[in-house]
């Protein structure tokens, strides 16, 4: 389930990447406005997925670092 959930994020992320490159090129207005339409729906398809995905986490044990003190040898 979180591999479909991730490479469908990975799709989203692939197709604004393109549509914004393509914003980048010489286009007619049609075509201007078509994919900027298109950007718009994948940023709110991609937000809707990430909402709806439960949240994960990845932890990592939390040291606490005593402060140093000054220790000599005597």
């Amino acid at each position: 389930m979180i591999d479909e959930h991730l490479a469908r994020l990975r799709a989203h992320q692939n197709n604004i990447s393109r549509y914004r490159r393509l914003l980048g090129t010489s286009l007619t207005e049609i075509e201007r406005a078509f994919i900027e339409r298109r950007l718009s729906e994948e940023h709110s398809s991609f937000h809707e997925l990430v909402a709806s995905t439960s949240p994960f986490t990845l932890s990592t044990p939390i040291r606490r670092h005593e402060p140093a003190t000054d220790r000599q040898a005597t």
